[in-house]
């Protein structure tokens, strides 16, 4: 970090320069912290959601093997009547996406299309009735299991995404917005110091001109007083001011 404040040059375009930085750096972070909220709100609803799919997968799958076993109990075994009679796929999922804060979930639909004239004859010998209940049983066990897949797979990838939010809004909070605000204090004692060093080289500038008027004067005053002594100079003329040395004129009325 002092490494960095020493590679910073002390000037006021660079001051402007990192303040603007730290505008960005804090609106980022305030985006993200609400991304972050956005998207842990989402999380714990999915979290709900996967705790009463699970409850339900567990009863609708008991439900669907008592139902197996009734139909093994009374038509015996017909798997080979119902591979016989499926000529389409009756139960399909449809895939789509979903936009949360900018992240893409993906989301899965159950879509059963009975074929016509399909298992219409399996059970026709016996059990009928629990052959038909069987594959209700199971056909809403398999939907059941799509919706949990789909939000399994958001729950996944959610907590990705806010692991690597937090990450970024607790860089930005505890590293890059600190270090920012150092060098712009670093920045402003300098330019502190500078401020101050010139004034004092402005001080010393007018007293040394001080002096040299001083010592000016002196010499002339000097150079008129050996002249009064040698007698080439009237002594009323030493009061008489030397116009070159005035620092005023006055103004002359015609």
């Amino acid at each position: 970090m002092a490494a960095e404040r020493d590679n910073v040059f002390p000037t006021r375009m660079n001051l402007t320069v990192t303040k603007v930085r730290l505008r960005g750096a804090q609106t980022g972070h305030s985006l993200l912290k609400r991304k972050s909220e956005a998207l842990t709100t989402r999380f714990r609803v999915i979290l709900r959601k996967i705790e009463d799919a699970k409850l339900k997968m567990g009863r609708v799958m008991q439900n669907a093997s008592f139902s197996l076993a009734e139909v093994a109990y009374s038509t015996g075994d017909i798997s080979y009547q119902v591979r016989e009679s499926a000529k389409q796929a009756t139960f399909r999922v449809a895939a789509r996406q979903e936009n949360v804060s900018g992240v893409l979930l993906p989301a899965f639909d159950a879509d059963v299309h009975p074929g016509p004239g399909q298992f219409e004859l399996t059970g026709l010998g016996r059990g009928g009735q629990q052959v038909q209940r069987a594959r209700a049983v199971y056909t809403a066990a398999v939907t059941t299991l799509v919706e949990l897949a789909s939000l399994q797979t958001a729950f996944v990838i959610l907590d990705e995404v806010i692991k690597l939010t937090n990450r970024r809004v607790n860089a930005l909070e505890y590293v890059i917005i600190p270090r920012i605000e150092n060098t712009i204090a670093h920045i402003n004692s300098e330019l502190d110091e500078q401020d101050r060093e010139e004034f004092y080289r402005l001080k010393k500038v007018q007293g040394k001109k001080k002096d040299r008027a001083a010592a000016a004067q002196a010499l002339i005053d000097q150079d008129a007083q050996h002249a009064i002594d040698d007698g080439s100079l009237p002594a009323d003329s030493a009061a008489a001011r030397n116009i070159l040395a005035e620092q005023v004129d006055q103004d002359i009325i015609f």
